[in-house]
């Protein structure tokens, strides 16, 4: 039996213009938008099929200027959403830490974002399962471009290093393994996956997940349509 523990996902309102515009172009504003509502919708139907997870969304931004915010309003609907708070990024994950803790307490949290459309139920609870089943105190899913995509804490309070680590950034997966050392964790490591930053990004993710919102979106730009 899988033990219960939080899945928070971190995540924007996809608002046209200032949703994925480094899509921009080829995309439009719209498109990218589109592609970002996409992710995020498959994003929430895998974690709300983890067994186990109770799923917990920090959300930012206006979802009723939002693309397909009507559908990402009635899918969130299967999670306990949060503000997000804070003056950068770093603060803001360290706070839904602290936030989704406050909601479930006493139980470890997995955190994702919304750039990684082709998890599965199988693949998240994978990454969960070194806290969960191995006795791990952490677990870090490293990203292809020298981020990560999954953090697994047993003890939500360590999120707190994050504050201190800059985002976005090439290193920034290093950076954080580095804060969470030396905190005193001694994370494992999930398998590593690409996000979507660009259109390059976008194809080859959709490559993985074809049968999805994420796949239709990424193949609409440029005329490429499909069923």
């Amino acid at each position: 039996m899988t033990p219960p523990f939080v899945l928070l996902v971190v995540a924007k309102a996809p608002v046209p213009g200032l949703a994925k515009t480094r899509l921009c172009p080829p995309a439009t504003p719209a498109q990218a938008a589109g592609i970002a509502a996409a992710a995020l919708l498959d994003t929430l139907d895998a974690v709300c099929a983890v067994p186990g997870a109770l799923p917990v969304v920090a959300m930012t931004g206006d979802l009723g200027a939002a693309a397909r915010g009507a559908e990402i309003g009635t899918a969130l609907r299967g999670a306990t959403v949060i503000p997000q708070r804070g003056w950068d990024f770093g603060a803001r994950l360290a706070n839904a830490h602290a936030d989704a803790a406050a909601v479930h307490t006493g139980l470890p949290i997995l955190q994702i974002g919304m750039d990684t459309p082709q998890v599965t139920p199988e693949s998240l609870a994978a990454a969960a399962a070194p806290v969960l089943h191995h006795g791990h105190d952490s677990v870090l899913g490293p990203a292809a471009d020298g981020g990560w995509w999954a953090l697994g804490l047993a003890e939500p309070r360590h999120a707190q290093v994050l504050a201190g680590v800059p985002m976005s950034r090439d290193d920034t997966g290093e950076r954080t393994l580095r804060a969470l050392t030396a905190s005193g964790l001694r994370p494992a490591r999930a398998a590593e996956l690409s996000d979507v930053d660009t259109m390059v990004d976008a194809r080859a993710v959709a490559a993985a997940c074809p049968g999805g919102r994420f796949a239709r979106a990424v193949a609409a730009v440029g005329g490429q349509a499909v069923a």
